[in-house]
């Protein structure tokens, strides 16, 4: 289940997941919201 929460993310991290982002979208061919890649990066770094 999702949970809206408001966070502030530095320019540099912005900058590196709008690429990761774009590559994914290019990559499958489909889209790829900001979210799910912030999720997703998120749990690949907490393992």
């Amino acid at each position: 289940m999702s949970k809206r929460v408001t966070i502030m993310i530095d320019e540099d991290l912005d900058k590196k997941l709008r690429l990761r982002q774009a590559k994914m979208i290019q990559q499958n061919q489909s889209s790829h919201s900001y979210s799910r890649v912030l999720n997703e990066t998120l749990r690949k770094a907490l393992k």
